[in-house]
């Protein structure tokens, strides 16, 4: 039995009649006949009997109709969904996160991808560079986000973002005063920095900048992610530079301000990673998003 003897058997059996389903079929009478004997004698039941004015199903035809159908309802489910699935629109999109841009440009490209393809399942994993990294090499994840990716020969990286850098202050301290601050006079004070991990780093950004403008930066404290670094400004514990994106994170006793004298350079770049022989699909469609996006997100950044 093939798909085709079903077709076959649920027009005779709609149409009650041979000839008016041979014209529905686009064949010919004798092949539809010898399709439908085929079909009994697999089953070894009768399921049609003739009549003056055509066919009439027999109790297992009647029932064999309702099962006959129900094949054809999956079947159709079925080549949809793969074909949905073919063309990035089902599945499951497994997305390695961490730090401050989680508060700002990923969750637009998400909402954004939700939107355009409501049918996939998008799982979130955080994780910091290094776990992103083994993560994809792994298949765990398909795309991870994060900041200053060093070139790798199996990890493509795709810019989703350009911010400037903001200076995190204790509302209390002398710079909350000022409407902006000279970059060259964080000399003069402690900076948090963050993170701690794999380099290059935003830390590594920092200093670099710090070095270009002629000091080495005093450093107070080093932490693991954005959210502590400003939470520590907050607290008085440091000045702390941060994306732009982290002003999103409104926390007591923190003010943000905008950086005077900084070179043309002074921007951090967000990317997503993925592993450059992926050809899934949904990644592919994941990446159209991020491609359409890219220029809005930049310029709210």
């Amino acid at each position: 039995m093939d798909l085709r003897h079903l077709k076959y058997f649920i027009a005779v059996a709609e149409e009650q009649n041979i000839g008016r389903a041979a014209t529905r079929l686009h064949i010919s009478q004798p092949p539809l006949t010898r399709q439908i004997q085929q079909l009994e004698e697999e089953l070894g039941v009768r399921l049609l009997t003739r009549t003056p004015r055509g066919v009439e199903l027999t109790q297992a035809g009647a029932l064999f109709l309702e099962e006959a159908r129900n094949i054809r309802a999956i079947v159709e489910q079925a080549t949809e969904r793969t074909q949905r699935a073919g063309q990035g629109k089902l599945g499951r999109l497994d997305v390695g996160i961490f730090g401050m841009a989680i508060l700002d440009a990923i969750p637009k490209l998400l909402h954004a991808f939700r939107q355009a393809y409501p049918e996939v399942r998008i799982v979130l994993h955080t994780m910091n560079k290094g776990e992103q990294i083994e993560a994809l090499r792994q298949r765990r994840i398909t795309v991870g986000f994060n900041r200053m990716i060093a070139p790798l020969p199996d990890i493509e990286t795709k810019l989703v973002a350009t911010e400037d850098l903001l200076l995190a202050v204790n509302h209390a301290h002398r710079l909350a005063a000022q409407e902006s601050v000279r970059f060259a006079e964080l000399r003069e004070h402690p900076l948090v920095l963050f993170p701690t991990g794999a380099r290059p780093n935003f830390i590594d950004k920092v200093m670099t900048l710090c070095n270009d403008a002629g000091f080495e930066p005093q450093i107070s404290h080093e932490v693991g992610d954005a959210i502590t670094g400003v939470a520590l400004a907050a607290g008085g514990f440091g000045l702390c530079l941060v994306p732009e994106s982290a002003t999103s994170l409104a926390l007591p006793g923190v003010v943000y301000k905008r950086l005077t004298g900084l070179p043309s350079n002074a921007k951090v770049d967000l990317s997503c990673i993925y592993r450059r022989d992926d050809r899934a699909p949904i990644l592919e469609a994941f990446l159209g998003v991020v491609d359409d996006m890219r220029d809005s997100i930049t310029a709210r950044a």
